[in-house]
C-alpha cells in the first residue's frame, strides 16, 4: 500500500462510518488524535477483512496476516514498511506498541486458523483480548492516558464491547460457521453441538446469552468506575462507545435472545443524545 494509495483508503473508511458511534466519537477529537483513531480503525478493519474473507483460502489468508506482521516489524525497525506504511504517523505521535497490533493480528489468525465454534472460557477471553482489548491500548494511548489506567480502561471496556458484539450477531456469525458462545456455558443448558446454526436456533440459547450479558454488564461497570474516577486523557470516546454499546446491551437484554431475534441498533436520534449526555459528563472535554 503506497502513501497516496493508504490516504484514499482512509478517506473511504471516514466516509463509511459516518453517521457511526464511532465517528461521533472521534470528529470531536483534535486533528493529530483523529487522524491517528482513523489509522488504528483501518488497519483493524484491513485486517479483519482477511480474516473475514470467505474467497480466500486459510494458507492465503494467514499469509497475508503474515505479511502485515513482516511489515509492521519493518516499520518498527525503521524501514520501508509497504502496506503498514500509513501508520507511521500515529505510531510516532503516540508510542503506539508493536505487541498491541501484534496482538490484533494474532486475534484475526484465531479466526482464519478454524472457524471458531463454541470455544472454552479461556479461549474466548484471549479472543477478546486480542480482537478488542489489544485495540483500545492503542487508543488510550491516543486518548493521553497513563498506562495503569489506560491499560485497566482497555481490558473491561474492550471486553464489554466484544461480548455485546457477539451477543448482537448471533446469527449473523452462525450464517459463516463460527458460534463465539462458550462450550461451558453451553453444555451447562444442555447444548451439546457446536453446529452455529443449530446451537444459536435453540430456545435455550437465551440462558446463555443472558450469562455472556452478565459479565459484558461487570466489564461495562468497571470501566464506567473507571472513568468516574476521571484519570488524565481525552475521555469523550471511550464514555460515548461505552455509552452507546451499553444501550445496546441493555435493549437486547429487554428483547432476549430466544429464536426468533431481531438485530438491536441505536437510531440517530437516540445517538445523539448519548452524544449530548456524554459531552456533559466531561469537563472541558480532557
Amino acid at each position: 500500500m503506497s502513501a497516496q494509495t493508504g490516504r484514499a483508503d482512509l478517506s473511504a473508511m471516514e466516509a463509511q462510518v459516518s453517521g457511526s458511534s464511532f465517528y461521533a466519537a472521534m470528529r470531536l477529537m483534535p486533528k493529530r488524535e483523529r487522524a491517528a483513531m482513523f489509522a488504528i480503525y483501518a488497519f483493524c478493519r484491513l485486517v479483519d477483512d482477511i480474516a473475514d474473507d470467505g474467497t480466500r483460502s486459510r494458507p492465503v489468508r494467514a499469509e497475508a496476516l503474515d505479511r502485515w506482521r513482516a511489515d509492521l516489524a519493518a516499520l518498527y525497525a525503521g524501514h520501508p514498511a509497504g502496506q503498514a506504511g500509513f501508520l507511521a504517523g500515529a505510531v510516532r505521535d503516540f508510542g503506539l506498541l508493536q505487541a498491541d497490533f501484534m496482538a490484533v493480528i494474532d486475534g484475526m489468525a484465531m479466526d482464519v486458523a478454524a472457524d471458531i465454534r463454541a470455544p472454552d472460557c479461556a479461549t474466548l477471553d484471549l479472543y477478546c483480548d486480542r480482537v478488542a482489548s489489544a485495540v483500545g491500548r492503542l487508543s488510550t494511548r491516543v486518548f493521553g492516558m497513563e498506562a495503569a489506567p489506560g491499560e485497566a480502561l482497555a481490558h473491561h471496556l474492550g471486553r464489554a464491547l466484544q461480548l455485546t458484539n457477539i451477543l448482537r450477531d448471533l446469527d449473523e456469525d452462525a450464517a459463516i460457521g463460527r458460534l463465539y458462545m462458550p462450550r461451558e456455558a453451553l453444555l451447562a443448558v444442555g447444548i451439546a453441538t457446536e453446529e452455529p446454526e443449530v446451537a444459536v436456533a435453540d430456545p435455550r440459547i437465551d440462558a446463555v446469552a443472558r450469562q455472556l450479558a452478565t459479565q459484558a454488564e461487570a466489564h461495562f461497570f468497571a470501566a464506567a468506575e473507571l472513568l468516574r474516577n476521571r484519570p488524565r486523557g481525552r475521555l469523550f470516546a471511550p464514555r460515548l462507545m461505552g455509552a452507546v454499546y451499553h444501550a445496546l446491551l441493555r435493549d437486547m437484554w429487554a428483547a432476549g435472545w430466544a429464536p426468533p431475534r431481531r438485530r438491536v441498533r441505536i437510531g440517530k436520534p437516540r445517538l445523539l443524545w448519548l452524544v449530548a449526555r456524554c459531552a456533559a459528563a466531561v469537563p472541558g472535554r480532557k
